[in-house]
């Protein structure tokens, strides 16, 4: 940690760190305080990349809920370089000085590694140093070689010829995953590790956990997994199980545009560059559980959409694979995660739909037919095409129920009204336009029974029992959610004027449906 002197206004470095007032925090709570605190800002998350917004959006929205990106693609288009940029949204971090699992000074012993936790005072006998951002980053390269101890570690030698036991965990010598305790693991072609070997990340990414059998030993784990792969249908691919795909968020990252490409080609020729300079560490005592919470407002009728857009993957024709239980969750927690990168309080129907499209996009599988193995981009295009389908088909079903007893034409002609050229600011209050009126007072009312209010957070108990005591600029962005689910509902059942439909997020139908039959 660094201090200003008050007389040269130079950086001078203090001897001992004063943690007093530092609490460890998870590196995932991190990474979502960096992104959060640079989203309210305007700035660039990802400024390291060019173009390819899509992709770095997905991954965002990935990183905000916690959830592990998958980057799919071709070689050579950045997945690497994305990756290690992630390492720059990372505080610097105080850890057990020479500690091989980064152990944090102000850890429980139960989390600490068996070094650390054999000590009777691990900070005193071996100090703090600060670990920077850049440095929480363990890289595996996948292929055939990689095995059990590339990926976990291995036996030391040495210390067991010393005489400790083999079954003693200090004679284990961690590697790659060990190495990304408290940050990120970056697995380099997941597919081309054995799938054998891959399923020894099932107990990383669910349980927080390594689990060393041999030793009758598990070892907490705190870290981020971000991986890659080619396409199914390349060479070296080896089947990513399931299990594992189930808890991974598939993103496609493709080659950027032309224009983008010339400028990467000029920001990365051989050029004579800037000697090493020392790292200038953050302040740690910064990164704080203010401000990490989520308090977006996601409305009872958008949740309940996302349940049944997912229930419908299990039905949907144009699908082998169906979605399992934790595909619904983290549709939701991408809704959530939509929101938040556009620094609004309250979803909308365009969060849903990014949100489903991340969490499904690797749980569901289109029908072998409808593949094409040659051209990955455009079965992962088709497969969003599906999602948004469903969506498409959960927002009929919406209407079907909330639309009777109110009048259909009234409506059109209110709404036409409303939005002109130039759109209507909805205020906190809705326009006096009273059919309009009533129907999203109907939708807000029926939020009391459809979600269990103990799962609410503080925002959205207040919205959804007592909105008026919401605060402003939520309840204009409450009113412009419902206002939009109703335009969508009456595109299904009639026409509204073309400078209505622009203002607003439609999810389309299938447009290849009627050929593939």
């Amino acid at each position: 940690m660094r201090q200003k002197s008050s007389k040269t206004g130079k950086r001078t470095t203090k001897n001992k760190l004063d943690l007093t007032y530092y609490q460890p925090l998870p590196a995932v709570y991190q990474l979502r305080y960096a992104i959060l605190k640079r989203v309210r800002n305007g700035e660039d998350i990802i400024p390291e990349i060019q173009g390819r917004e899509e992709a770095k959006k997905d991954v965002v929205r990935a990183l905000l809920s916690g959830a592990h990106p998958y980057l799919v693609s071709e070689e050579g288009t950045g997945k690497t370089r994305l990756a290690k940029a992630l390492t720059k949204l990372l505080p610097a971090v105080p850890i057990i000085k020479g500690c091989p699992y980064h152990d944090d000074p102000k850890w429980p012993r139960s989390l600490m590694c068996p070094r650390c936790r054999a000590s009777a005072d691990p900070v005193k006998e071996y100090g703090i140093e600060l670990l920077p951002g850049e440095k929480r980053f363990s890289r595996i390269q996948g292929n055939e070689y990689t095995n059990e101890a590339k990926l976990l570690g291995l036996k030391d030698i040495q210390a067991i010829a010393q005489g400790k036991s083999p079954a003693d965990p200090q004679v284990f010598t961690g590697t790659g995953v060990f190495r990304a305790n408290r940050g990120i693991l970056f697995i380099d072609e997941l597919p081309a590790i054995r799938t054998k070997v891959q399923v020894l990340l099932h107990p990383i990414l669910e349980e927080k956990r390594a689990v060393l059998e041999e030793y009758n030993w598990e070892h907490p784990l705190d870290l981020l997994l971000v991986a890659t792969g080619n396409p199914q249908g390349f060479s070296h691919v080896n089947e990513v199980p399931r299990p594992l795909l189930d808890r991974l968020e598939l993103i496609y990252m493709d080659l950027p545009e032309e224009n983008v490409e010339a400028e990467i080609m000029m920001q990365e020729r051989f050029r004579i560059k800037e000697p090493f300079q020392e790292e200038k560490f953050e302040d740690i005592l910064h990164t704080s559980m203010e401000g990490i919470e989520r308090d977006v407002v996601v409305p009872w009728w958008l949740a309940d959409m996302v349940n049944k857009s997912v229930r419908f993957s299990r039905v949907c024709r144009w699908l082998d694979k169906k979605s399992s239980i934790r595909g619904t969750t983290k549709s939701l927690d991408h809704t959530y995660a939509s929101a938040e990168m556009e620094n609004r309080k309250v979803a909308r129907l365009k969060d849903v739909s990014s949100g489903l499209k991340l969490a499904l996009r690797g749980r569901i599988g289109l029908r072998l037919d409808l593949v094409d193995l040659e051209n990955p981009r455009e079965s992962l295009h088709k497969t969003d095409e599906v999602i948004e389908d469903m969506l498409f088909n959960t927002i009929e079903e919406f209407g079907n129920k909330v639309m009777n007893g109110f009048n259909q034409e009234r409506l059109v002609k209110e709404i036409n009204e409303l939005f002109s050229e130039n759109g209507a600011h909805l205020t906190e209050r809705l326009p006096s336009k009273e059919e309009l009126n009533h129907l999203v007072t109907h939708i807000k009312k029926i939020a009391g029974g459809k979600i269990n209010q103990a799962l609410l957070n503080d925002k959205e108990k207040i919205v959804f029992n007592s909105p008026e005591k919401a605060e402003p600029g939520v309840r204009e962005e409450y009113n412009f959610s419902a206002v939009e689910t109703i335009i969508n509902v009456l595109c299904h059942k009639t026409t509204l004027n073309e400078a209505v439909l622009k203002q607003f997020f439609i999810p389309q139908r299938i447009s290849w449906a009627q050929k593939a039959g």
